[in-house]
């Protein structure tokens, strides 16, 4: 049967707009009881079984033998190796991805990553003391769904941030393993090793690395094991496992986000090829059937060229199945009165990518408020900022734009406040600090303060 993929088409003026727009845009971050349950008992277990525990669930899970976890940790040679063994042309689209992504987060730390400070008219310092995470743990989805661009943008900022130690796991399931779609436990050896992410780790810096994943490589994260070092922050993807753990962990160590299903949403005034808008489309349905994507656009005879489209396209593409299901249901093409209004329901979408395929984006840039990263112009492709643009694409999913950024260097820094009080700043803020101390009832705090006044 042939597969037909018709992303819901809405229109602003209908009096059913509402209710079909925000039943598009539901999505739930829930997780399923049973996965919670699962996960709580994990991390429960390696944090008080450490490395056999990790290595109990490994062998389960991923169907790899080991007789200590050191047994599973790769070495700088293995980077090494991996990189070595890339055809020419690989090796070079990995390095200069990584250079653009390195020289984007440097002027990222430049200007929002510094220390400053100054004195007041008293000689006060005043200031923010701006200092790296010791160590942090990088998650980096392995066997067939590997992905090295992910290791890159969330390794070289943290690099770029100054970390001390970078610790990535990623999972090697064996063939035949639970993780691989098996029965699990049928396989030993070094399971699959992606090699592209092993050089991706060369390229990025990574200090050391374990071919362990799941809840429990999560776990090993963040309380430490006899073998795996405790970090201070674990960022990267993974699936409903992962993201359950990395939720329950927060507190332990910080996390960089709980990400649901990727989004695009292209803002369009009908001037795009429309194959090009439909391929956009396409670039985020296809990673699963929850993806979104969206096309705004006042122009109803544009928005039936790009259904063509969509139509004439789908049959190419190796991932139909999954680019169908995404947009047939959660895929919409929706009609605006303006471009004006396009942009103000864009701001209420937030999405996590936001395409302005436009002759003229800088006009509508300046009315898009919340989305995780803005491509201008019709040649900015979304695939772009997902490999070697420069900017990071660990990007804020469903809404959480609003109030979110991405990946940064910021995310691997902590702020310390610096203050150095004069003798002669202190007369005038003891006075002050006294009166309010005194008025919430906390004598200790004003006498503190009134003890360095002048008599």
């Amino acid at each position: 049967m042939d597969l037909v993929a018709a992303p819901a088409r809405l229109s602003t003026t209908s009096a059913t707009f509402e209710a079909e727009f925000k039943a598009r845009l539901h999505w739930s971050a829930d997780t399923d009881a049973a996965i919670e349950q699962r996960v709580a008992d994990i991390l429960a277990d390696v944090q008080r079984r450490g490395d056999e525990a990790v290595l109990d669930y490994t062998r389960r899970f991923d169907g790899l033998e080991a007789a200590a976890l050191k047994d599973l940790e790769l070495s700088q040679a293995d980077f090494k190796a991996a990189f070595d063994s890339l055809p020419a042309a690989q090796r070079a689209a990995l390095q200069d991805a990584a250079a653009r992504v390195r020289l984007y987060h440097e002027a990222q730390k430049k200007a929002c990553g510094e220390s400053w400070s100054y004195r007041d008219e008293d000689g006060t310092l005043l200031g923010q003391k701006v200092t790296p995470l010791d160590r942090v743990g990088i998650y980096v989805p392995g066997g067939k769904a590997a992905y090295p661009s992910s290791l890159l943008m969330n390794a070289i900022p943290a690099h770029v941030a100054g970390v001390g130690e970078i610790i990535m796991v990623v999972p090697t399931p064996a063939k035949g393993s639970v993780a691989t779609g098996g029965a699990g436990g049928q396989s030993s050896g070094k399971g699959e090793r992606n090699v592209l992410v092993l050089a991706a780790a060369h390229v990025a810096g990574v200090t050391r690395a374990f071919t362990i994943g799941g809840a429990q490589a999560v776990a090993a994260l963040a309380y430490g094991t006899q073998t795996v070092p405790a970090v201070d922050k674990i960022t990267g993807p993974g699936n409903a496992y992962v993201a359950a753990a990395k939720r329950r962990v927060f507190g332990t160590v910080g996390i960089d986000m709980i990400a649901g299903p990727s989004e695009i949403l292209v803002l369009a005034d009908g001037s795009t090829p429309p194959d090009w808008v439909a391929m956009d489309l396409f670039s985020q349905a296809e990673h699963d059937e929850l993806a979104q994507s969206i096309l705004l656009c006042p122009d109803a005879a544009y928005i039936a060229a790009v259904q063509a489209e969509i139509d004439r396209l789908l049959p190419q593409m190796p991932r139909a199945a999954i680019i169908a299901k995404s947009l047939n249901g959660r895929g919409a093409l929706i009609h605006t009165r303006s471009m004006e209004e396009a942009c103000a329901i864009s701001n209420r979408i937030a999405p996590e990518h936001l395409e302005v395929s436009s002759r003229e984006p800088h006009r509508w840039e300046p009315l898009l408020k919340h989305a995780g990263a803005i491509f201008l112009g019709a040649y900015t492709s979304e695939s772009l900022g997902d490999y070697c643009a420069g900017p990071n694409h660990v990007l804020p999913t469903s809404g959480t734009a609003r109030f979110s950024s991405p990946l940064g260097v910021y995310d691997f820094q902590k702020r310390s406040s610096l203050i150095e009080v004069s003798e002669a700043g202190a007369q005038k803020l003891g006075l002050i600090a006294a009166e309010l101390a005194y008025g919430e009832g906390l004598q200790a705090h004003a006498q503190a303060a009134e003890m360095r006044l002048k008599r």
